[in-house]
């Protein structure tokens, strides 16, 4: 599992660190890493050019000791001292021993221009709002530079505990963060700005029920698949209601049950219109026309992926005492008391144009703060919500447990249909057992898998992306 921390969790841990070492010698762990990391980008350390951007906190002086042990390589490094006054004493004492050189501000963006490497050191994990405009500008010599950018701890521009980036920030090629994970390092928007992330151990001992997101990673996601046992038949691996389609979505309902074949589950029921366009493509599947209160017994019910505008459906959906997913057309159609009210567990799965059509807002805010958004829905409908983008977020309500992210996904999953299949699959996982939050997580997990294996780096089909589930599953599964 890969976890972040929130800014003053982090400080804290710290904190206690520092106690019981000798001064500085927390730092020194920081800059060691960090001038490894930027050893192994570079081609070579001896003679190449290294500039350091330098800002007045803990972040400046890392970059200064890291800049140091590599001017004792043999490398030439410069630093730009955005705060000359405040730079870290220290940091900037050994710098200068090793034989680093302290640009004048004339001179930066042209040094940035010819470096192999600049080192992001300007603002820290507590910074709040954008670049100022020496720092924005400096960011931008980078940016259209030749160098390999690395960043200390966190991109100077972004915030830590939210992932917005609120002005002008550091692009990096790598970031090298230390003890922990921070929450932006994982949420788009930040987490563009970030490039690769390599964590350094400095020792930090953190809380373990403290983290404010999670990553699952192979081995959590193989813990909670759904195996059947010696004496499972069908109905007791689960099954799963799809009530999906309509006359003018047939493809929706033929989407949502590929998923659902493929999530777990012994058995899948499809309730709609689309009945005939199903059964032709998926033989294996339980057909009704009476309705979801008739159609038979479920363990889980999937609803609202084409549905137009079937709101009589999605409601006696959403009135079922089992857990319930509700998608697309299903998001509009829910009404919010009657999702409050429900008892058994409900995940909800919008993108980010759904999610602010039901909070009120305009897309732009959702995408620029996802982690608040997804919050907030939950709070808003009481029930497990799924924040579909580039970084899937799965909150729960409440707030008690960690918000999950998930970054297994492609570019090429942006296509008609897609989310179609994530429904089925997230619905299977809930009718074979697992907790809204799990049946989210691991579908999204999944999901993002068998996009890759799908894609292989071209434009791939929503049907492709459901064929490859399959193989995403057994990949988890052997590690």
């Amino acid at each position: 599992m890969r976890t972040a921390y929130r800014v003053e969790t982090v400080r804290a841990a710290e904190r206690q660190v520092m106690e019981r070492l000798p001064d500085g010698a927390l730092m020194q762990r920081a800059a060691a890493g960090l001038a490894a990391a930027c050893a192994e980008l570079l081609d070579r350390v001896y003679g190449s050019r290294v500039v350091l951007l330098v800002g007045s906190g803990d972040n400046g002086g890392d970059a200064l000791y890291a800049g140091a042990r590599l001017a004792r390589r043999g490398a030439g490094v410069a630093a730009v001292l955005l705060s000359p006054g405040r730079a870290h004493a220290a940091g900037l004492a050994a710098f200068r021993r090793a034989g680093g050189a302290v640009l004048e501000r004339d001179r930066a963006e042209d040094a940035v221009a010819h470096a192999d490497l600049v080192v992001d050191g300007i603002v820290g994990i507590g910074g709040k709002g954008g670049l100022r405009p020496e720092a924005a500008a400096l960011a931008r010599a980078a940016a259209a530079s030749r160098a390999a950018v690395v960043a200390v701890d966190l991109p100077s521009g972004v915030e830590a505990d939210t992932g917005e980036v609120r002005g002008e920030a550091v692009r990096a090629d790598l970031t090298v963060t230390f003890g922990t994970h921070k929450p932006g390092l994982l949420i788009d928007p930040a987490r563009a700005y970030a490039g690769s992330v390599r964590l350094v151990d400095i020792g930090l001992d953190l809380p373990a029920d403290g983290a404010e997101l999670e990553a699952l990673q192979h081995a959590d996601v193989a813990r909670l698949l759904p195996v059947p046992a010696a004496e499972s038949d069908k109905y007791r691996r689960g099954v799963v209601g799809v009530a999906a389609g309509s006359d003018r979505y047939p493809g929706a309902a033929v989407l949502a049950v590929a998923g659902a074949l493929r999530g777990g589950a012994g058995a899948v029921r499809y309730v709609g219109a689309a009945g005939d366009a199903v059964i032709a493509r998926y033989p294996e599947t339980l057909v009704s026309d009476t309705g979801p209160a008739k159609a038979g017994r479920v363990q889980a019910w999937a609803v609202g992926p084409g549905a137009g505008e079937d709101a009589a459906t999605v409601a006696e959906v959403v009135a079922a005492e089992v857990p319930v997913l509700i998608d697309a057309d299903g998001l509009r159609l829910a009404d919010r008391a009657a999702v409050r009210a429900r008892t058994a567990p409900t995940l909800l799965t919008p993108h980010a144009g759904e999610a602010a059509a039901l909070l009120g807002v305009s897309r732009a805010e959702v995408e620029a703060g996802r982690l608040t958004a997804v919050r907030e829905l939950a709070e808003a409908y009481g029930a497990t919500v799924l924040l579909k983008g580039s970084t899937t977020l799965v909150a729960d309500p409440g707030g008690g447990a960690p918000v999950r992210v998930n970054a297994t996904g492609t570019p090429w999953l942006a296509t008609a249909g897609s989310g179609d299949v994530l429904s089925g699959l997230a619905g299977s996982l809930l009718a074979a057992g697992l907790s809204a939050r799990d049946a989210g997580s691991v579908g999204a997990y999944l999901h993002g898998l068998a996009g890759r294996l799908a894609a292989r780096g071209a434009p791939v089909r929503a049907h492709q992306v459901a064929e490859a589930v399959g193989q995403a599953w057994r990949d988890v599964v052997r590690g």
